[in-house]
Formats: structure tokens, C-alpha cells, sequence
């Protein structure tokens, strides 16, 4: 399927430890977001603007709302949001700073995770980075990760932090288009092997991958479950109210 994909991706107010349930923190804020659509040179940059022209120390609702209100008309217009683990971790917080519960929940169902299929197709999760390195695109800066994006910020090292925002953009988006040339997915394990999973029809939406057949994860100690990922999107009330 030949789509005009729009990669989406934010970054975190407030920090937490690797590993940690994020939920506990909550909630997070956002500094600021990228946009990248395939047709695009460059990436676009979301953040808010102190009194004093320098980037907020978070986005408020309205600049939040703003760029929700980008994706709807970029969807509207054609193109379909891409993100990796953005059905779990982006779209949610973008719901609960926004405000815009529903209309979050409606993009999410309809845009492409890459790293949600995958989890549906294989059983865990994957790394965008691990995946970057397999199919030889370049991935995350050594020096740089989303775990120090907060603190960098609060530093005001907010530069660092547009560029780190904008390079996930990117590699989010080439990684797409390079898998769905290919007609596969490739990824390096934790043991330092390459793995590879067959995409001979491309990326699936969030909608369309929930439909998948439950792999066998009986070989798992502790397995995911799905509901981890989807719970948000059936839930009653805004994510802040919960």
C-alpha cells in the first residue's frame, strides 16, 4: 500500500526512570514535537514561547491543541501519521495535555505504530534503534537518548533536544519507507543477532494490526499483553481524569 506518511513524535517535560511505568508519572508535559511529512525537506518543530522568546519550559494546552488540530488536517488531507510506540506512549499524553481525548483516540486508531505491529505480529516490542541499525539507516545519536531530553531541556539546552526530536522524526519515517520497499522488517536482538519479519503487504494501522492473531508467547516468562497498548483507546474518560 503506497501511503503519504506524516512522522509524528514528542518529547517529555518530566523525566523518569528507564524501565519505569511511565502512568506513575504522570503527568509528563511535552516540550515540544516534530512533524516530518515524506514530501517535506525538513522537519516541522513544535514548542510553546516564554515571555521572553525563548521556548517554554513546556507546551500549554492550546499549543498541544494546535498541533493536534496539524495532524487531523494532514490526515484530512491525505496523509497518514506515523510513529514508533506512538499508540502507547505519544498519543496518550498528546490526549491528556490537549484535552482532546476523542479526537486523539480517533487518530491513534487510525495511523500507522510500526512498533505496535511488530508487538502484534511477534509478541514484544522492539527498539527504534535496534531497527534503524538492521536495515543500515542511522539511528539514534550515542550521546543523546529520550531518557536526558527532559533534564537537557530544563537546562536549556533546548536546541539539542529540537534536533534529537527532529532525527527521530526522520529515521522513523526512512525506517518506513526502507522496510516497506523491502518487504521486511529487520531488527538486532539483545544478543547482537539480526531477526527479520516478512511486511509483504506494508505497515498496518493500529486498527488493522489489533486484528492480528495473538502470537505464541508461550516461550515467554513474563509476556506483554496487547491490552498494555490498547486499554487507553476504550477507556471512558480523558486520560486525565483517570
Amino acid at each position: 500500500m503506497t501511503r503519504k506518511y506524516l512522522a509524528f513524535d514528542i518529547e517529555i517535560a518530566k523525566g523518569f526512570p528507564e524501565g519505569a511505568d511511565w502512568h506513575k508519572y504522570r503527568p509528563l508535559g511535552i516540550t515540544c514535537a516534530a512533524t516530518l511529512a515524506a514530501d517535506a525537506e525538513e522537519a516541522t518543530l513544535w514548542h510553546g514561547v516564554a515571555s521572553d522568546g525563548r521556548p517554554a519550559d513546556r507546551m500549554n494546552p492550546q499549543d498541544v491543541g494546535k498541533l493536534v488540530e496539524h495532524l487531523q488536517s494532514m490526515t484530512a488531507a491525505g496523509h497518514t501519521i506515523l510513529t514508533w510506540n506512538g499508540l502507547q506512549f505519544d498519543f496518550p499524553i498528546l490526549a491528556e495535555e490537549s484535552g482532546m481525548d476523542q479526537q486523539c483516540r480517533g487518530l491513534a486508531r487510525e495511523h500507522v505504530d510500526m512498533m505496535f505491529h511488530v508487538f502484534c505480529k511477534q509478541g514484544f516490542p522492539v527498539g527504534l534503534d535496534s531497527a534503524a541499525k538492521a536495515m543500515r539507516l542511522p539511528g539514534k545519536p550515542a550521546e543523546m537518548s529520550g531518557v536526558l531530553a527532559p533534564k537537557l531541556w530544563a537546562e536549556g539546552k533546548h536546541q539539542e533536544v529540537l534536533d534529537y526530536c527532529a532525527q527521530d522524526v526522520r529515521t522513523t519515517l526512512d525506517l518506513a519507507l526502507c522496510c516497506q520497499k523491502q518487504q521486511t522488517f529487520r531488527w538486532i536482538t539483545r544478543r547482537g543477532t539480526t531477526k527479520r519479519m516478512p511486511l509483504p503487504d506494508g505497515w498496518l494501522d493500529v486498527a488493522a494490526a489489533m486484528k492480528l492473531p495473538e502470537p505464541d508467547t508461550s516461550w515467554m516468562t513474563n509476556p506483554l499483553s496487547r491490552h498494555k497498548f490498547t486499554k487507553w483507546l476504550r477507556a471512558q474518560t480523558p486520560p486525565s481524569q483517570r
